[in-house]
């Protein structure tokens, strides 16, 4: 502001109209000019009407609005890591949801009871396996993912784009992943045998037989299991076999390579020839598959521990038992 020797300019107090001026806050009046805050306790754009808020509510609100966005990027991050838009995929691939369905963390908290201890069926090396029942009344298994390295999310995520492919085509599977079947909470390697008919324990056999002979040969894309054995057998009410876990499983080679990898299985079930090559094919779970049929055949385990050192092995009794005539 210019100042003449002979004149007197008259200050303006801006703060006495705060519409033309635009101030709403606590104003004071400077020479020449103003300044414009808002009131102790507020923060905000004082230069609006109701522009200043109080602190705690502002920062209450900005600090619930992050958490929320922090909240969905955790969740997408999980839904990434654990195969959902492999699911996503699927669904969409070839025109429609093929008959998936993915469930919300609310809905599974709902028909878990909040993840109970109660309702777990079992472990795995990727997760825990809950039992829970829907609202019209099917009972499902459901694996809930726990924190894992990179390569082991992958593998989760593996297991559920094949779980999802394979029950498209077999009723014969049942699953422990985060994708959700119908299912049973009785498992073969718990059930008695000895309770078991045998002409149940065959035509579990031969339920078995056809959900592994899809695998190989009929589903799209061939699928070797991995981990064939007796607590992978799992039954329902009426005893009708479902085979489940498909932890280990890997897509068959679409040539004559065999796929080298790294021996996952149960030893008392594993192919000799898998162990010393690494080499897993269809024969591998046939062979697996032989073990089981032994176990129902005899009504004894794989692995007993109980007797002698030399009979501990159901498999080795069972050649030598060939090889003298006894079998």
């Amino acid at each position: 502001m210019m100042k003449f020797p002979c004149d007197r300019m008259e200050d303006i107090n801006e703060c006495l109209h705060p519409k033309e001026y635009g101030c709403y806050g606590n104003c004071m009046n400077t020479p020449g000019g103003y300044t414009c805050v808002c009131p102790p306790g507020t923060s905000g754009n004082p230069t609006e009407m109701n522009g200043c808020h109080s602190k705690d509510k502002f920062t209450f609100v900005v600090k619930v609005v992050t958490a929320y966005r922090k909240l969905i990027r955790t969740k997408q991050k999980f839904f990434e890591q654990n195969g959902g838009v492999i699911l996503q995929q699927q669904m969409h691939s070839g025109g429609g949801a093929r008959g998936f369905r993915i469930f919300s963390m609310e809905e599974l908290k709902k028909v878990t009871n909040i993840f109970v201890a109660g309702h777990v069926l079992g472990r795995g090396g990727h997760g825990v396996v809950y039992k829970g029942v829907l609202e019209d009344k099917t009972v499902v298994a459901i694996k809930k993912s726990k924190m894992m390295k990179e390569a082991q999310t992958k593998e989760f995520a593996r297991e559920t784009s094949l779980v999802a492919a394979l029950k498209l085509k077999c009723p014969c599977w049942s699953t422990n992943s985060s994708q959700i079947t119908p299912s049973t909470t009785t498992s073969m390697g718990r059930t008695p045998k000895a309770d078991i008919p045998l002409d149940i324990r065959l035509q579990i056999a031969a339920e078995s037989a056809e959900a592994l002979s899809y695998m190989h040969s009929s589903a799209s894309p061939p699928t070797l299991h991995g981990d064939v054995k007796m607590a992978n057998i799992l039954l329902d009410d009426k005893l009708s076999a479902k085979v489940s876990d498909f932890g280990a499983s890997k897509l068959a080679p679409t040539d004559e390579i065999e796929i080298a990898t790294w021996v996952h299985g149960t030893c008392e079930y594993l192919d000799p020839e898998y162990l010393m090559t690494r080499q897993l094919t269809d024969k591998s779970d046939v062979y697996s598959f032989g073990v089981i049929v032994l176990e129902l055949l005899t009504r004894k385990k794989a692995l007993y521990l109980d007797g002698p050192e030399e009979d501990r092995s159901l498999v080795s009794c069972f050649t030598t038992a060939v090889k003298v005539g006894r079998h």
